[in-house]
């Protein structure tokens, strides 16, 4: 019997699997995070010229066009094989990239050649997060009773938020303690090295993890099917449908507040960098506080009524929030905040939302296809394409392309069932 599903009985939860699955998803997820939150400092060790800081982002909106990718074979593997196996190969691939990125020579030591490393680096961590994400959902809410999945759940983004406080925290004391001449010669190299250290430390916990009954009892139904992917059109259209909907404001607001804003601001608003990442640090541990109690409220309340309200309201109050983007700690403050508070309603149940919408013989590549699809189109290019409009004065567009999507997906929720302490199929 597996470690998860032999506790589903009991009211305590099995806190030894939630933290072996999660920590790992949390080296992943810090692993993807420091790219864009060190850019500034790096893009010219690869990217000589004006564009130095565009090609960079542009090299972080490629490698997400290999997460459906990944996300496709990973997820059909995890299908086959088990979520286990797959995520201990989605971390090595993560950490893999972020110690080599860490390490490669400079474009002044060996020319064009650079880059060319620096993408393949990339590529490879765009293959990984693409089987993590849809892994570790399918994982968590198949060791979750049904009356608990919401709080099981909670603990994907418990595990991402203190991966993006330990980035965030990161910058602050590096950005206080070394000179921005020391952060662009040497000092963006200190995360990504430290990345791939804390990836070891992931693969020998996930090592313990055991293999869901739910992965086991329907097996032989994967192995059984035939063009997969089509399946999911053929047969689950509404589901694919629901999950590129709502995965749209998910995948933006994740993007813009945990990534685009940071070299947004500092960049094109004057913010001070300082001032940025403390801002976002304190809004990420509200991040991770309120996971779990969202979380909770889901399986007592309903998952559709707490999606709602996340998607009204950002769509309501984003481009006010947007005008604060300046100069001020106490202005950054209050946009981290009110937005990362709001996206916490989808965050806590994301694992829940999107294992609920495929049985168990395609959930994972259910999930790892769609989503990741979603991911690349919307998430993938939000730092380029605010950084793209900021240089054309333009920036304001962004958040009303925000709002838009939020609308979007308010909409598509609205055809959601509800399935708080339902049984996965």
């Amino acid at each position: 019997m597996s470690q998860g599903t032999a506790t589903t009985g009991e009211s305590r939860l099995p806190m030894r699997t939630l933290v072996a699955a999660s920590i790992g998803n949390a080296v992943e997820w810090y692993d993807w995070t420091v790219y864009t939150a060190f850019s500034v400092y790096f893009a010219h060790a690869f990217f000589p010229g004006e564009l130095a800081l565009i090609n960079t982002l542009a090299t972080f909106a490629l490698a997400f066009f290999f997460r459906p990718l990944g996300g496709w074979l990973l997820g059909r593997f995890a299908d086959l094989r088990g979520r286990k196996t797959a995520m201990l190969v989605t971390i090595s691939l993560m950490a893999g990239g972020s110690l080599a990125i860490g390490l490669l020579p400079t474009s002044e030591t060996i020319g064009w050649a650079a880059a060319v490393l620096l993408v393949l680096a990339r590529v490879g961590q765009g293959l990984s997060l693409g089987g993590e994400v849809s892994n570790a959902s399918a994982y968590l809410a198949e060791i979750a009773p049904a009356a608990k999945r919401g709080r099981y759940s909670a603990f994907f983004y418990i595990s991402t938020g203190t991966a993006l406080l330990i980035a965030s925290l990161l910058g602050f004391l590096l950005t206080a303690v070394l000179t921005e001449q020391q952060l662009t010669d040497f000092g963006w190299r200190i995360p990504f090295i430290i990345g791939g250290v804390l990836g070891l430390l992931g693969i020998w916990l996930r090592r313990t993890l055991e293999e869901t009954e739910q992965f086991e009892e329907n097996q032989a139904k994967a192995k059984a099917l035939k063009n997969p992917l089509w399946i999911t059109l053929t047969k689950h259209p509404k589901a694919v449908g629901q999950l590129v909907g709502f995965s749209m404001l998910s995948t933006l607001c994740y993007y813009t507040f945990f990534s685009a804003l940071t070299p947004f601001a500092v960049n094109n608003r004057g913010a001070d960098a300082t001032d940025v990442f403390l801002a976002l640090s304190i809004a990420t541990a509200l991040f991770i506080a309120l996971q779990y109690p969202v979380g909770a409220l889901s399986d007592r309340f309903g998952r559709k009524p707490q999606l709602l309200v996340w998607s009204a309201a950002t769509a309501i109050l984003i481009v006010p929030l947007s005008s604060l983007v300046r100069p001020g700690f106490w202005n950054l403050l209050v946009v981290f905040c009110v937005g990362i508070a709001l996206y916490t309603a989808m965050t806590s149940i994301a694992p829940a939302v999107m294992s609920e919408l495929f049985p168990t013989e395609l959930r994972g590549l259910g999930i790892g296809a769609w989503y990741n699809l979603t991911v690349a189109i919307f998430g993938g290019t939000a730092p380029l394409v605010i950084q793209a409009l900021a240089r054309y004065e333009l920036s304001s567009l962004f958040f009303w392309y925000l709002a838009v999507g939020a609308a979007i997906a308010f909409l598509v929720i609205r055809t959601l069932p509800e399935t708080r302490a339902t049984e996965l199929r």
